[in-house]
């Protein structure tokens, strides 16, 4: 194959999938891309709802973002679009902003969108796509939780038709509690049974399509029964149409600059973490590469798209994706059948959404987020597994719930670089302890009943040794030195040092002056190649001396056995 072939092929991934496409593909591909459509149509007028723009403005992301990672994504199962995580920080963002009119909310939307897009083909270029993972997977369950309890709120005077003020989740939950006594009853009872039939379809018949079911439902029962006359509110006008090209409004943008670039940073982590995880298990399963750097292109570009067509944000949907892969989808055609049907619904069905009830629609946003975004399941491990985790968890929550949507990202980001900093600067220095009966060292508080070695502190370093940890490893190796009776010697595992810089080189120097001044031996186990290299380039080695650097534990501690009988033979001398 031609240079310029393959590079077409790595840009663009569809027309790799199309050279090789079995025409056997083709009805699982059709089949996928319509029953997702007929799941993801319904939905993403929910997530519009939760953004608070026009709800035709969610099906034009959809759309969009359908077509785009269709062409250029390289996992063939995936299913882009808006998601209740996304929706729920472009709401936040233009909460922040302090936008109300409608025009301008979207056109803000819209702006975030495709900041978020530029955002994403900047990672693409400098190959930085890493970056997400800097957002851990604790603070993304505390995060998108609390985000949840705050769309599930804002929705609640949509099913009671009473207004709600507050700046908080927690003040508009106490105003909607005070407001019941109010509530219109038609608008009750429809959302009451809209609830009813979401969830309970989900209990007794997950297979169902519950979103679909209750939008169908809901625009027959507001036409037969008139709800519009009865004091149920309708959402309103959706034109029928396709979306035209737009750039949004620079000035509004220039405006709340600061807002924008939180959110097109929050967008772009949230967004990129999912599809990538999501991306990396389908290609597992169905045995095939993908390639993360494209993966960004795919998702800037798709982003683009939604913003330039006045969309809102998009990533993958993990539902989507799933029912997309046992639909039978193969290639990207299945992406581009659903987008191309969601246009099609655009063009011909659009106007019937105009009927459907507010209460259904709020009752559709709270299943999409209580299913989608609180995972209780994954709230439970964390707090079985790895109760410091839990409680970054816990204040992501509650950093949304007080703070806000966009907030509470900014914190999870922040609680997860201190916990990276915190773990980088604090690593794992154990005191080593001898099996019986074997040569083998393990840690000696997890295994109490090991033989320690008189005389002889043997400690293992878990990380890096640089600029951050080397005042760490002398505070550790000082507090031996201190409080060990009868110490002769120190061996040292170095084992996990994988890296050590010009600081730490510096620090191991003066950790064996500190070991010369207390007449105890410096021994270092299990150093690798590059570290050993470097701490000779410093001239440590040397300072150390190379027959005090050892291939393991047990013959670093037999060697110091028999130097200090020999030391100790020689002062009875």
């Amino acid at each position: 194959m031609k240079k310029s072939a393959r590079s077409r092929l790595s840009v663009v991934p569809l027309v790799g999938q199309l050279r090789s496409y079995d025409r056997t593909w083709l009805r699982g591909d059709l089949i996928a891309g319509l029953t997702v459509a007929a799941l993801i149509v319904p939905k993403n007028l929910g997530y519009a709802g939760i953004a608070g723009i026009p709800l035709q403005n969610g099906l034009y992301a959809a759309a969009a973002g359908a077509i785009v990672y269709g062409v250029l994504g390289s996992c063939r199962q995936i299913s882009m679009g808006p998601s209740s995580g996304l929706a729920a920080v472009a709401a936040s963002a233009v909460l922040a902003a302090g936008i109300t009119s409608g025009e301008e909310v979207a056109s803000f939307v819209a702006g975030i969108t495709l900041a978020s897009g530029v955002l994403f083909l900047l990672l693409a270029v400098l190959k930085m796509g890493w970056i997400a993972q800097f957002l851990s997977r604790a603070v993304v369950t505390g995060f998108l939780f609390g985000a949840a309890i705050d769309v599930v709120i804002g929705e609640l005077p949509k099913l009671t038709g009473t207004e709600v003020t507050g700046s908080n989740p927690i003040q508009e939950l106490r105003s909607w509690l005070g407001t019941l006594g109010e509530a219109q009853q038609a608008t009750v009872v429809v959302g009451v049974i809209a609830l009813a039939v979401v969830f309970g379809l989900r209990a007794i018949a997950p297979r169902v399509p519950g979103a679909l079911v209750l939008v169908v439902g809901g625009l027959l029962s507001a036409a037969l029964f008139d709800l519009g006359a009865k004091g149920v509110a309708l959402v309103g006008d959706v034109p029928r149409g396709l979306p035209s090209l737009e750039v949004p409004n620079g000035q509004l943008m220039w405006e709340h600059a600061g807002t924008v670039a939180i959110a097109a940073v929050a967008l772009v982590l949230i967004g990129f973490s999912q599809t990538a995880g999501d991306a990396r298990a389908f290609a597992a399963k169905h045995h095939y590469q993908i390639d993360i750097n494209q993966e960004t292109i795919a998702q800037s570009l798709a982003n683009t798209a939604a913003g330039l067509f006045k969309g809102m944000p998009v990533s993958t949907s993990l539902s989507a994706s799933s029912l997309n892969d046992h639909s039978g989808a193969k290639t990207g055609v299945a992406s581009l059948t659903s987008g191309v049907t969601v246009l099609l619904t655009l063009l011909v069905l659009a106007p019937l959404f105009s009927i459907l009830p507010k209460p259904v629609l709020a009752a559709l946003i709270i299943e999409a987020v209580v299913m989608g975004m609180m995972d209780l399941p994954e709230m439970r491990r964390l707090a079985r597994v790895q109760r410091f985790d839990f409680w970054i968890a816990v204040a992501a929550v509650v950093g949304t719930l007080v703070f806000g949507v966009l907030a509470g990202v900014m914190i999870g980001i922040g609680l997860s670089l201190i916990w990276l900093v915190g773990r980088a600067t604090h690593p794992e220095m154990p005191s080593l302890g001898r099996q019986p009966g074997t040569q083998v060292f393990r840690e000696a508080d997890e295994n109490p009943g090991d033989e320690v070695i008189p005389g002889v502190a043997v400690i293992r370093f878990d990380g890096g040794l640089f600029f951050a940890t080397a005042d760490a490893l002398e505070d550790r190796l000082r507090e031996v030195i201190h409080s060990t009776p009868g110490l002769t010697g120190i061996v040292l595992e170095c084992g996990g040092i994988n890296f050590v810089d010009s600081q730490g080189t510096a620090k191991m120097a003066e950790i064996a002056d500190l070991a010369h001044e207390s007449d105890v031996t410096l021994r270092l186990v299990r150093l690798k190649p590059a570290v050993r290299a470097t701490l000779e380039r410093d001239g440590v080695i040397e300072r150390i001396g190379a027959d005090m650097i050892h291939g393991n534990v047990f013959r670093a501690v037999q060697a110091e056995q028999a130097a200090a009988l020999k030391r100790h033979a020689e002062g009875q001398g």
